[in-house]
């Protein structure tokens, strides 16, 4: 529950909604023009300005759940180059937002192993200010990974399933697509009333952050030569 949160959770959440999902957003469109199309940049969405990719509902439910979306960017698979098939650009394109999430998470946990190494150094562990900071960004490199494994999962309109549908029949996902907005409320009903989602989730998050911890274990080296 929103209200259980420690301020500094809250603080982090605010920070992603202004960073993370902006960044998200843009590599969408980063990716589809790198494809040939340049639709997101005629948008304005090519832009690092978060009042240019938030949406209301996303947002508040980031703020609240921990998990949201911004608004998505237009692709027009139409402009791609010869060199991927329409379907397997809007896979690439779909696929950037959730990678670059977890980049961002990758780069945020080196910066907070290096904060916890330098406490260690100056040995002031416990500097409240510092050991703030280091929480703050905890909480961020946890709501990155969140938001990158909630876009992937294989549901409309969740980047996921643009990415499934490249694997799939053209024919259900015309189907699917038919239905698209009842499954996108279902979803909404779901995330804020249930607990379904909630234990995958997790499990997939939790697997993520091993992983980013294993890539950046070369600093809890460093830390452990040092005590």
């Amino acid at each position: 529950m929103f209200l259980s949160l420690s301020p500094y959770e809250i603080f982090a959440r605010v920070v992603v909604i202004f960073t993370a999902m902006p960044i998200h957003e843009y590599a969408h469109g980063w990716a589809a023009a790198k494809l040939g199309d340049e639709t997101a940049y005629y948008d304005g969405r090519l832009d690092l300005n978060p009042l240019a990719h938030l949406d209301p509902v996303g947002t508040l439910l980031l703020l609240f759940t921990g998990f949201g979306w911004a608004k998505p960017v237009r692709v027009n698979p139409r402009n791609f180059n010869r060199k991927v098939s329409m379907r397997a650009g809007m896979a690439l394109t779909a696929l950037a937002g959730p990678v670059a999430n977890i980049l961002m998470a990758f780069v945020v946990l080196v910066v907070a192993k290096l904060l916890n190494l330098l406490l260690i150094i100056v040995g002031a562990r416990f500097s409240m200010p510092l050991q703030i900071v280091y929480m703050i960004l905890s909480y961020m490199v946890s709501i990155n990974v969140g938001l990158a494994v909630f876009n992937l999962l294989p549901i409309p309109p969740l980047d996921g399933y643009s990415v499934a549908s490249y694997f799939i029949p053209a024919k259900w996902e015309y189907t699917i697509a038919q239905y698209q907005q009842y499954i996108f409320i279902g979803l909404l009903l779901v995330i804020m009333f249930t607990p379904i989602l909630t234990v995958p989730l997790n499990l997939l998050a939790g697997l993520v952050y091993r992983l980013l911890s294993f890539a950046t274990g070369w600093i809890d080296l460093l830390a452990g030569l040092i005590l």
